[in-house]
């Protein structure tokens, strides 16, 4: 085994920098006699045994793959090759398996031009640990919401992942808004206090709305531009999740698009399987082969944690007051089929604590029209009331898990733009068949800041802590203002507690709570 590497802050700012050189001027990749890796590397959905790995090249090219439990890679195990070709804008990833727990795995690529098969690359190297086959500690951080409202690359770069990158995570959970299609950017922004945001690093595709697929390809391009971005995926792998800027704000089938004046493409269906294809062209996501595309997964990683992700998107009825009194289809935000599988898994699970990463909050109000502060968007109503709509669906599932006696549930999520904990408990619910639990909320990674929202009272939820900007600050603050969020979660080896941190993008510690798991002997 080796020892787990811990690279210094300035080996992490060098290795950016690294990746960034080779972006410094993409107009003359392609005249380039050898070809170039584009964009980084990203690795994703470790368990103990295997990762997904991702690259993307700036031509057609034959790319080879090694790993190694070794950063010299005197251990090297050369993988089969994959051809980079247009079809998928020349990103190519795989599935590694069959690697040993516990262990920092490295890899490399090589590309090999299929024009000039002896025109080779300089080889690009990334490397993630595997999850643990016994009990050590496990460190994970979790955010959403990356270059949103306008705020694009500055001078500074995307600073909470530079912040992220230094607590040394084993996994990074992107809770969803991975991307915004439906922000356009502008070179630079007046500020409320008289100054300028200038977004210094700008691409065609981020001036307009993703309306085509290398449109929606340029918005993941483009946050991969950033020397921070690159720098955290090239040491630690992210499990992703989507949302609804993904796609276009607020969608779902009921999605009008016709007084759109930015939209040319007036089918939501159509953007969203141009959304969904990138998503998974553009991110190490693991493959489903039951059903090509899916979001909603589990990821073991060890005997301590399970991490359930789900998606409120792609099986939602559409939205509108969900004031159903039946669970019906229209109803439903998970959708039959993801919640028996959400079930079945949490039943089955084994694991000390089962993380619930949900791309949205359960009991904040979230209007699908804002000014009119009308129709739901999310889980609550608004109601306030016994549960209606897509709320039957959450009640179906907080009382599955109480019956069927699961414990150590804690639900992650983001999409608000502020931070918040939230404890639910009967007590305080319109319904008492459901046992309390956490709900911390934490975002934007990158994106203008909001809140707080209001909460819905179904499902009890209490505010422990929260931070957003004040009335004088107002909405949309830039990330210069610092309010940009993440949480860490720690798991001990020897307690199985879990710390929970809310931290904000200058490293401090905003709030902080331990959680005894029940069930087990401290």
């Amino acid at each position: 085994m080796t020892k787990l590497l811990k690279p210094s802050r300035r080996a992490v700012l060098a290795g950016g920098t690294a990746f960034a050189a080779s972006l410094a001027m993409p107009s003359l990749s392609r005249a380039n006699a050898r070809p170039v890796f584009t964009h980084g590397v990203q690795s994703g959905d470790v368990t103990n045994a295997s990762g997904m790995i991702w690259t993307r090249t700036d031509r057609p090219a034959k790319v080879m793959m090694e790993v190694a439990t070794t950063e010299s890679f005197k251990d090297a195990r050369r993988l089969a090759a994959i051809d980079a070709l247009p079809q998928s804008d020349f990103a190519v990833k795989r599935l590694v398996a069959d690697l040993p727990a516990d262990q920092d795995i490295f890899y490399r690529f090589t590309a090999a031009d299929l024009n000039d098969i002896s025109a080779t690359s300089d080889p690009i190297v990334g490397r993630f640990r595997t999850a643990p086959a016994g009990r050590r500690g496990v460190r994970f951080a979790w955010s959403g919401d990356t270059a949103g409202q306008g705020w694009g690359i500055d001078d500074e770069g995307m600073r909470t992942y530079a912040t992220m990158a230094r607590h040394q995570p084993d996994f990074f959970i992107h809770s969803g808004d991975t991307i915004y299609a439906d922000g356009a950017m502008q070179d630079e922004v007046t500020l409320k206090d008289g100054g300028t945001w200038k977004n210094t690093v700008l691409i065609d595709e981020k001036r307009k709305v993703a309306e085509t697929l290398d449109e929606y390809r340029g918005q993941w391009k483009y946050n991969m531009m950033d020397e921070h971005v690159r720098a955290l995926n090239a040491i630690c792998p992210t499990f992703f999740q989507w949302d609804d800027h993904e796609v276009v704000n607020n969608w779902s089938a009921s999605k009008d698009l016709t007084a759109d004046d930015r939209y040319s493409e007036k089918s939501v269906h159509v953007l969203a399987a141009r959304s969904a294809r990138a998503f998974h062209e553009m991110t190490p996501i693991s493959y489903t082969p039951a059903e090509p595309g899916r979001v909603y997964r589990k990821i073991p990683y060890g005997p301590m944690l399970d991490v359930f992700f789900l998606d409120l998107r792609s099986y939602r009825g559409p939205n509108h007051d969900s004031m159903e009194t039946e669970l019906t289809d229209d109803a439903r935000v998970l959708g039959a089929e993801q919640m028996a599988w959400l079930k079945r898994e949490l039943a089955a699970s084994k694991a000390t604590w089962k993380v619930i990463a949900c791309d949205m909050p359960i009991g904040l109000i979230v209007w699908d029209n804002w000014k009119e502060q009308a129709g739901a968007e999310g889980v609550a109503n608004g109601d306030h009331g016994t549960p209606k709509g897509r709320e039957l669906e959450i009640a179906d599932l907080l009382r599955f898990i109480k019956t069927a006696g699961i414990a150590n549930t804690v639900w992650l999520t983001a999409d608000v733009h502020y931070t918040a904990a939230h404890h639910y408990s009967p007590d305080r619910a319109q319904i008492q068949d459901f046992d309390p639990f956490w709900e911390f909320v934490s975002g934007p990674l990158h994106a203008g800041t909001f809140g707080p929202n209001d909460l819905d009272m179904t499902f009890g939820p209490e505010v422990r802590y929260v931070k957003a900007p004040s009335k004088e600050q107002g909405a949309n603050l830039p990330p210069s203002m610092g309010l940009q969020f993440f949480g860490l979660v720690d798991i001990d080896g020897a307690t199985q507690q879990m710390k929970v941190r809310l931290m904000d993008r200058g490293d401090t510690e905003l709030w902080s709570i331990t959680l005894d798991p029940q069930g087990l002997s401290l």
